[in-house]
């Protein structure tokens, strides 16, 4: 065990380096989530409104947040198809080091980039009027959980990148993936003006379950929401469930299909 984080401290570092010697890889961790932030909060927010009297500036910031987790999804699938094709998953493989260290180190990284623009965002957010109205530690619970959604992603997206082992069919995947896993959500658009069958699919939506959390935890829930399902009476822990759920049966798969990786000649 503790030469498994020492070697995933080494390869966190690693990434870290090249990270530094490559900044433009930062650009879609730093300028896309401002530009979210940017035009949801005030394009959308002039024609959007929320049930109650609450902005959809505090409205949207839940969702967002959400949106470059799941984004991470692409970013860690192709980083993985990228030490694939370089031939860096062959060298890993030659060192006497913990396989699963590697994956570690990768995911681990890529939680740290999301991790860098939700400060951006969050800073951003403040700035048009997003406000966090439950308190220090409840604050802290939803960017909690918000890492926990990341990291989880950041497994599966690993799984798919050594799965799939192209980009194109990386990018066609998550593409299908995420687009109706975001936009079929109370991410962006309350649930209420949507007809009753699709409430309902939305109420459901996992992602529907961690963006309604996060908002509880911030203090930016609505007042009312037609959405009368399971998952959003209760989506603390549903959001937890799902997404602890969701780690443990990714991580092993990933770990097997690793393993699989590496056998190949």
């Amino acid at each position: 065990m503790t030469e498994t984080i020492i070697h995933c401290r080494a390869l966190i570092g690693r990434h870290m380096l090249h990270m530094k010697r490559t900044p433009e890889q930062l650009l879609s961790f730093t300028l896309i989530p401002v530009v979210f932030v940017l035009v949801f909060g005030y394009l959308f927010g002039s024609a959007m409104e929320v049930p109650g009297d609450q902005s959809y500036q505090e409205y949207i910031m839940a969702g967002i947040f959400i949106q470059v987790a799941l984004s991470n999804l692409g970013q860690t699938a192709l980083g993985v198809v990228g030490d694939l094709e370089n031939g860096l998953m062959d060298r890993f493989r030659s060192l006497p080091i913990s396989r699963s260290a590697v994956l570690i180190g990768r995911t681990l990284n890529d939680v740290l980039l999301v991790a860098w623009s939700f400060v951006l965002m969050s800073v951003i957010g403040l700035l048009i009027g997003w406000r966090v109205h439950n308190g220090i530690l409840s604050m802290l619970g939803g960017f909690g959980l918000l890492l926990l959604l990341s990291l989880a992603i950041a497994w599966l997206g690993a799984l798919m990148g050594l799965v799939l082992r192209v980009a194109e069919a990386v990018n066609s995947v998550v593409a299908i993936a995420v687009m109706p896993l975001s936009f079929l959500s109370n991410a962006f658009i309350p649930l209420d003006g949507l007809p009753g069958w699709m409430q309902t699919i939305a109420g459901w939506n996992p992602v529907s379950a961690v963006v309604q959390a996060c908002r509880e935890l911030f203090g930016n829930a609505p007042a009312t929401s037609a959405a009368d399902t399971f998952p959003m009476r209760h989506p603390v822990p549903m959001a937890l469930f799902l997404t602890v759920a969701l780690l443990a049966v990714v991580v092993p798969l990933t770990l097997r299909a690793y393993e699989k990786a590496a056998s190949r000649k």
